[in-house]
Protein backbone atom coordinates (compact mmCIF):
# COMPACT_ATOMS: atom_id res chain seq x y z
CA UNK A 1 0.00 0.00 0.00
CA UNK A 2 1.19 3.54 -1.12
CA UNK A 3 1.73 5.68 1.69
CA UNK A 4 2.20 9.81 1.35
CA UNK A 5 4.46 11.45 3.73
CA UNK A 6 5.28 15.47 3.94
CA UNK A 7 8.18 15.81 5.68
CA UNK A 8 10.33 19.36 7.25
CA UNK A 9 13.65 18.48 7.77
CA UNK A 10 15.36 21.36 10.26
CA UNK A 11 18.69 22.00 10.72
CA UNK A 12 21.92 23.14 8.62
CA UNK A 13 20.37 21.82 5.45
CA UNK A 14 21.51 24.03 2.67
CA UNK A 15 24.54 24.10 1.28
CA UNK A 16 25.57 20.56 1.99
CA UNK A 17 24.11 18.66 -1.21
CA UNK A 18 21.11 17.86 1.23
CA UNK A 19 18.74 17.90 -2.00
CA UNK A 20 20.88 16.23 -4.62
CA UNK A 21 21.22 12.79 -1.99
CA UNK A 22 17.74 12.98 -0.71
CA UNK A 23 16.87 12.32 -3.94
CA UNK A 24 19.78 9.73 -5.15
CA UNK A 25 18.16 7.80 -1.61
CA UNK A 26 14.31 8.29 -3.18
CA UNK A 27 15.11 6.63 -6.40
CA UNK A 28 17.33 3.73 -4.58
CA UNK A 29 14.44 2.55 -2.41
CA UNK A 30 11.45 3.56 -5.35
CA UNK A 31 10.32 6.75 -3.26
CA UNK A 32 8.47 9.20 -5.29
CA UNK A 33 7.75 12.73 -4.86
CA UNK A 34 9.66 15.94 -5.17
CA UNK A 35 12.14 18.31 -2.44
CA UNK A 36 13.20 21.47 -1.79
CA UNK A 37 14.79 24.30 0.16
CA UNK A 38 12.99 26.66 1.70
CA UNK A 39 13.61 30.24 2.79
CA UNK A 40 13.26 29.65 6.12
CA UNK A 41 16.28 27.35 5.88
CA UNK A 42 14.49 23.96 6.36
CA UNK A 43 13.98 21.37 3.62
CA UNK A 44 10.42 19.92 2.53
CA UNK A 45 10.08 16.72 1.52
CA UNK A 46 7.25 15.34 -0.48
CA UNK A 47 7.31 11.67 -0.40
CA UNK A 48 5.22 8.13 -1.53
CA UNK A 49 6.31 4.63 -1.36
CA UNK A 50 5.23 1.63 0.04
CA UNK A 51 6.13 1.40 3.99
CA UNK A 52 8.86 -0.22 4.60
CA UNK A 53 11.02 2.13 1.75
CA UNK A 54 9.44 5.22 3.64
CA UNK A 55 10.45 3.86 7.25
CA UNK A 56 14.45 3.59 5.82
CA UNK A 57 13.71 7.14 3.80
CA UNK A 58 13.12 9.12 6.71
CA UNK A 59 15.56 7.02 8.80
CA UNK A 60 18.01 8.46 6.04
CA UNK A 61 16.53 12.04 6.43
CA UNK A 62 17.46 12.08 10.17
CA UNK A 63 21.20 11.96 9.18
CA UNK A 64 21.75 13.31 5.76
CA UNK A 65 24.49 13.54 3.58
CA UNK A 66 27.77 14.22 5.57
CA UNK A 67 28.12 17.75 5.86
CA UNK A 68 24.23 17.97 6.80
CA UNK A 69 23.69 18.39 10.88
CA UNK A 70 19.94 17.43 11.18
CA UNK A 71 18.34 18.60 14.05
CA UNK A 72 14.61 17.53 13.66
CA UNK A 73 11.88 16.22 11.52
CA UNK A 74 8.37 16.41 11.27
CA UNK A 75 6.20 14.53 8.83
CA UNK A 76 3.10 13.61 8.80
CA UNK A 77 0.68 11.42 6.19
CA UNK A 78 -1.04 13.49 3.71
CA UNK A 79 -3.52 12.89 0.74
CA UNK A 80 -1.96 10.88 -2.45
CA UNK A 81 -0.46 12.58 -5.50
CA UNK A 82 0.49 9.93 -7.28
CA UNK A 83 4.19 11.18 -8.36
CA UNK A 84 5.96 9.33 -11.28
CA UNK A 85 9.25 9.69 -9.78
CA UNK A 86 11.44 12.06 -7.60
CA UNK A 87 12.18 15.80 -8.21
CA UNK A 88 14.46 18.27 -7.00
CA UNK A 89 12.46 21.66 -6.95
CA UNK A 90 14.49 24.74 -7.43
Amino acid sequence: MTTHLDIVVKGKVHGVFYRAATKAVADQLGVKGWVKNNADGDVSIAAEGDKIALEMFLDWCHEGPEHARVTSIESHEGELKNYRNFDVVK
